[in-house]
């Protein structure tokens, strides 16, 4: 073998070392034609699978840590042909319905004619000793839905296209998929989230699909609109439109400028009435209307509480509570009883439960029928736990049926309450707040309790700060940090960060041993990505070193990480963590991600066939690799994931700021390096510092930290929402 010269290797790829899902980069063991034993591989192998046949191209090299290797310049790969190569692949768990007990029992049946047999002649597969014919069609279905999730890879290879993609095309498509992806690409973009405009433009441009078409400009400015959302945009003033749209397309304003009547007329687009030359997609502009409609209609009608002495009701409370409350809280709850629509902000530590305490207490008195929710489950147990009275998410309380694909209370099914207070409102975005607005009765009072200062929204939209703007409506802000909570250095460093000062306020330990345990808020200074990292696993392997009351430790301890990428971004530390904490075991692949018995996972979109929502957080319990299916417990309640679910879920063993919103945890873990400086905001470290409910320990560079504090500019966001 001669280093560095070009030449061609073919043989049956053994085993997958490692592989990651977004660059398609993969190390392997391959067994060349003719040879018994394996050698390295390495180089980009978009979806290569343990049993395939390779065709390589590429050179020998020297590895320093792992001695020689095949670097890959090209690969392309077929279905095995020998009775060896037929049973690696079938027994790696990618057909559903055949593990490797099946795969063996199948090839000593049918040998090198295998798959032929399963592929045109599957009744056959009754003869395998096990089979009877509900399994039989079963494995048939499978390797018919493999078979063309294999046709779509081998077409998208070129388009850099993954693994979860693809399964959400042919979860969506079926067989079509492919036809569908040549004939209409747009659509797709349009259609299935994760398959970009980009990767449809090219595909479309490949195809033959002009520069200037119609169909591309319509699918670029809806793109545009639909990127804008992600940014928390409900919309885009018109200049702005036009120009960013010509800059994606590459081509004229002009053209642009002349699709967007055509777009309107097509429903897709709407202009708002009052904003001028202000355009959104049509359903981000029916939801902010449907807010405005319900927030006027509200405050438009008189309540029906019953009567109510404020100032005894206040001095009742304050003798159930054992202490007296201070002015601006007392004000708080006059305010939420006198006003039909109010709202209650302030950071942690001001009195925002005592307030929340001390009116369910005076409207269960009152026999007042009281509805509590928050947009996460977290979020909702927080509020059970601290005012005694059940809260629920707003998806449970405003039931979605999969069936009709939408929620069940609306203006004609309202919510049966008279007071219904909702908190983490900062977490409240466009879509999900027009579903809450229209669900509340005219008589109802309404509360909505939040902190401004957080993070927005994920989805688009800023309804609580476009409430608070208006001044239409009565608000309180707290601002004294009560007595009880001064000696916490969780609260203290939030108020610090929201006053500016760019010095973490705590004392600095050298290492993880070295932690303060009887400090809520800790500083390990780190500048290093890998010692960094190192730290964050010490503190994982070893949780006493935490020095905080843990009863599990997986979940209690959280990381909490500003970027997805980079050397300590979420990718990476939960690849590291689970190495560290549960490096191995039963499970099942997806792209570069074993998901095993064990693991911490998150749920990544709201799946309503499975009532499972983002932000949900479970342990997976069992895996059934052979038949595709991973079982997670989440609090309690189970959820059977098949493996196209699965592209909504990652490890959680770290999990971004924004996800967090909502949520507390025992511990807190944020490493803050220089190299998320693209994110790092004021209102970002705030939101994660005041996720920690016993313990917030910070890893990571001071600069880092100061470069956050300083940037106070939160990225404007434009809404549409007209509040009178």
């Amino acid at each position: 073998m001669s280093a560095g010269a070009e030449t061609s290797l073919r043989g049956v790829l053994e085993r997958i070392i490692f592989s990651n899902a977004e660059t398609q980069f993969c190390v392997g063991e391959l067994r060349p034609d003719k040879q018994r034993s394996s050698v390295t591989i390495a180089g980009v192998l978009p979806q290569v699978q343990c049993g395939e046949t390779l065709e390589l191209q590429g050179c020998w090299e020297t590895h320093r840590q792992h001695g020689e290797q095949f670097k890959v310049s090209s690969c392309r790969s077929t279905l095995p042909a020998t009775v060896y190569g037929i049973r690696k692949y079938l027994g790696s768990g990618l057909v559903p319905g055949i593990g490797k007990v099946y795969a063996d029992k199948i090839v000593d049946t049918f040998g090198a004619k295998t798959l032929d047999i399963i592929s045109e002649d599957s009744g056959r597969l009754r003869e395998v000793p096990g089979i009877g014919p509900k399994r039989a069609r079963e494995i048939k279905a499978s390797w018919d839905s493999q078979q063309a999730y294999r046709s779509l890879m081998i077409f998208l290879q070129t388009y850099g296209v993954g693994v979860r993609n693809c399964l959400r095309l042919i979860k969506k498509y079926g067989g079509e998929a492919e036809a569908i992806l040549r004939n209409e690409p747009y659509r797709v973009a349009r259609e299935i989230d994760g398959i970009g405009f980009k990767t449809a433009d090219q595909i479309a441009r490949n195809l033959g699909f002009g520069n200037a078409s119609p169909d591309r400009i319509d699918a670029g400015v809806v793109h545009l609109l639909k990127e804008m959302e992600k940014e928390g945009h409900t919309g885009l003033p018109q200049a702005d439109l036009i120009e960013r749209s010509a800059e994606l397309l590459e081509v004229d304003p002009e053209a642009v400028a002349a699709r967007i009547p055509e777009l309107e007329r097509s429903g897709e687009l709407s202009a708002h009435p009052k904003e001028g030359e202000f355009w959104q997609l049509r359903y981000l502009a029916r939801a902010e209307e449907r807010i405005g409609q319900a927030v006027k209609r509200l405050c438009s009608n008189t309540g029906q509480l019953p009567p109510i002495h404020i100032d005894r009701a206040i001095a009742w409370a304050e003798e159930q509570s054992g202490f007296g409350f201070a002015p601006e809280q007392a004000q708080a709850i006059r305010m939420a009883l006198e006003s039909k629509l109010s709202i209650l902000t302030g950071g942690p530590g001001t009195g925002k439960t005592t307030i929340l305490q001390a009116l369910v207490r005076i409207l269960k008195a009152k026999k007042t029928r009281i509805l509590l929710a928050a947009p996460t489950g977290r979020a909702a147990q927080r509020m059970t736990e601290t005012t005694g009275h059940r809260a629920s998410t707003l998806h449970r309380l405003l039931k979605f049926d999969p069936a009709v694909g939408s929620f069940t209370m609306n203006e004609d099914r309202p919510l049966n309450a008279d007071f219904i207070i909702i908190d983490e409102v900062s977490m409240l975005d466009t879509l999900l707040a027009a579903n809450l607005f229209r669900a509340i009765p005219t008589s109802a009072h309404v509360l909505l309790v939040g902190d401004r200062y957080q993070l927005p929204s994920v989805g688009a939209g800023q309804v609580l700060k476009d409430l608070m703007d208006s001044g239409h409506y009565p608000t309180t802000v707290l601002q004294q940090i009560f007595r009880q909570r001064k000696q916490s250095g969780i609260v203290l460093a939030a108020h610090a960060i929201l006053d500016g000062q760019r010095n973490i306020p705590a004392k600095a330990a050298a290492s993880p041993q070295e932690l303060d345990k009887r400090l809520d808020f800790c500083y390990i200074p780190s500048t290093d990505p890998d010692q960094c990292m190192r730290h964050v696993l010490t503190l994982l392997q070893q949780p006493q070193l935490c020095g905080a009351r843990l009863n599990d430790p997986l979940m209690d301890i959280q990381i909490l990480a500003p970027m997805h990428r980079g050397s300590v971004g979420i990718a990476a530390l939960n690849n590291e963590a689970q190495k560290a904490l549960n490096p191995s075991g039963h499970g099942i692949q997806l792209g570069a991600t074993t998901y095993r018995v064990g693991d911490k996972i998150i749920q990544m979109r709201n799946n309503y066939d499975l009532g499972i929502f983002n932000g949900d957080m479970g342990r997976i319990v069992h895996v059934d690799a052979g038949a595709g299916e991973v079982q997670a417990d989440f609090e309690g309640r189970e959820v059977l994931y098949q493996r196209s679910d699965l592209t909504d879920v990652n490890l959680a063993y770290a999990i971004s700021i924004h996800k967090s919103q909502g949520s507390e945890f025992p511990v807190v873990i944020i490493p803050l390096l220089k190299q998320h400086f693209l994110l790092l905001q004021r209102n970002l470290i705030y939101t994660a510092l005041t996720r920690g409910r016993r313990k917030v320990i910070l890893i990571g560079d001071p600069a880092a930290y100061a470069m956050a504090v300083q940037n106070a500019d939160s990225q404007q966001r434009y809404t549409g929402l007209s509040l009178q």
